[in-house]
């Protein structure tokens, strides 16, 4: 199941490139990306609600660590489209969302070292050709 689901992401998050270059060609960045937070905050919210995923027991349950962790996610995220809105108005869609999906490189390293993940031959080779991948499109 989760297949299906990454290629959808992977679809919707193109769609956020094309859009977004098409909303921030007048307006700041960060205003946009301020704006885009808080619609995505507003649709998470009635999304919880329309499928009933707000369970009071289960926040209640949520320990300081974990608590911990999706603020630092939040954080990261914050950060993340601070920077890539930001980049997305200087530069051009194709090499800005290029060079921004090489944090497949990062999570590989990351996940490797933090989460104790292994990686085979072809998962490294794949990694490689994102490097490379990465190298030609933004190369001049």
């Amino acid at each position: 199941m989760w297949l299906p689901l990454a290629i959808l992401s992977a679809l919707t998050a193109a769609l956020v490139t094309i859009f977004a270059k098409l909303g921030v060609k007048t307006l700041d960045s960060t205003l946009v990306t301020t704006i885009r937070t808080v619609i995505m905050a507003v649709l998470m919210i009635g999304v919880s609600i329309g499928l009933q995923k707000i369970d009071i027991t289960k926040l209640q349950a949520l320990t300081g660590r974990e608590l911990t962790f999706i603020v630092l996610s939040a954080i990261a995220g914050a950060a993340s489209l601070l920077f890539y809105f930001a980049a997305l108005k200087a530069g051009d869609a194709g090499k800005v969302s290029v060079i921004d999906r090489t944090s497949l490189i990062f999570i590989a390293i990351f996940s490797g070292l933090v989460l104790g993940e292994k990686f085979s031959p072809k998962s490294v080779a794949g990694i490689v050709l994102v490097v490379i991948g990465a190298i030609l499109v933004s190369w001049k």
